[in-house]
């Protein structure tokens, strides 16, 4: 079952006769709409956020595609949890609740606060063949919608995508040919700083693992398992889960916006829940809002990942609720409607 067309309707009526002119609130009016589809609700409020971080460990940084080094993934998943990552910082700001999860991290960590739900330690060189086993997707898929209605028990109104694993540019993009068809140009950029060579060399591993693995373009899951990563697959069941228990749920960038891309290869109606946060600077980011049919709410020139943008997403999402629910009527601000028939008739 989709968006509640009924409140949808709703909506979109009282903000027709609010104190300005129709229309002229843009992108938050659009909002309030699609929240007000989701929840089945006109008014609503934000009480509690959330972001969900999926950690996770690549095979494929073997062949030297990524910056840093793999043992990254670990520190910066303790660094979520300490609070001193961009996304820690943010999330702090915007009183927003992390949850981190260590879906598959190739090193055995324990910090308080961490969720483990360890797949295996890393997915497997992808260069050399299948990431993971067709049954290791859908587990990981599971654990992302279990996670969503957990955080619907947990009484969370709205949930935000992150990731962190090394070397997850190289599955992203690999993903992105997979589903679209584009070309290695279109799809693939430099993650976190590569150099010339290193960049070059990346692209050729890409092609590497197309050809080694044969992905089916018409099969999301195959996709999956043979080019994907655990932090992937878990965000893939993270939007699922945010339809089947009707949770907004906001996407951060490219790695998350593939992530977002393969849901909707699997079920077309998740797109009615997901919220673009911000316009990722990696290469391959717009492709993916293309396919998907979406606008980012935000340009920021980021590129960080994490979640970071899903913080300022849901603050904007807050103030269009703010909208529909504080903002008087022309009625209420005794306000002669005659004056402003034009502004009906434009949206008639």
């Amino acid at each position: 079952m989709g968006l509640n067309l009924k409140a949808m309707k709703e909506a979109k009526l009282r903000l027709d006769r609010l104190i300005k002119p129709v229309g002229s609130l843009g992108t938050l009016e659009e909002i309030a709409i699609k929240f007000a589809g989701i929840t089945g609700r006109v008014n609503n409020k934000i009480n509690k956020k959330g972001i969900i971080i999926f950690s996770s460990d690549n095979g494929v940084c073997e062949e030297g595609v990524a910056s840093a080094p793999q043992t990254v993934t670990a520190m910066q998943t303790i660094n979520f949890l300490r609070g001193i990552t961009g996304i820690g910082v943010l999330a702090r700001v915007n009183n927003c609740d992390l949850k981190v999860i260590d879906i598959g991290i190739k090193e055995d960590i324990n910090y308080p606060g961490l969720i483990i739900k360890k797949i295996r330690k890393g997915t497997s060189n992808m260069a050399k063949g299948e990431a993971m086993t067709r049954d290791e997707a859908e587990r990981a898929i599971s654990i992302g919608i279990d996670m969503v209605r957990k955080c619907k028990e947990e009484g969370y109104d709205i949930i935000g995508t992150g990731e962190m694993g090394i070397g997850n540019t190289t599955s992203s993009s690999s993903v992105l040919i997979a589903l679209t068809g584009s070309s290695i140009d279109e799809a693939v950029g430099r993650g976190a700083g590569l150099h010339d060579d290193e960049f070059s060399h990346k692209k050729k591993v890409i092609n590497r693992i197309l050809e080694v693995n044969n992905p089916k373009s018409e099969d999301p899951l195959d996709i999956l398992h043979k080019v994907g990563g655990f932090d992937i697959a878990g965000m893939v069941g993270l939007y699922l889960g945010a339809k089947e228990y009707k949770m907004p749920i906001v996407i951060d960038g490219f790695i998350s916006a593939v992530a977002a891309l393969l849901a909707y290869r699997i079920d077309n109606e998740v797109r009615d829940y997901m919220f673009p946060s911000h316009i990722s600077s990696e290469l391959g980011y717009n492709l993916t809002m293309k396919e998907l049919g979406l606008n980012p709410i935000l340009n920021l020139s980021m590129r960080l990942g994490e979640g970071s943008g899903c913080p300022f997403a849901m603050h904007i999402i807050e103030n269009s609720l703010a909208i529909i629910n504080e903002m008087g009527t022309f009625e209420e601000g005794n306000v002669d409607i005659k004056n402003y028939e034009h502004y009906w008739r434009e949206e008639a």
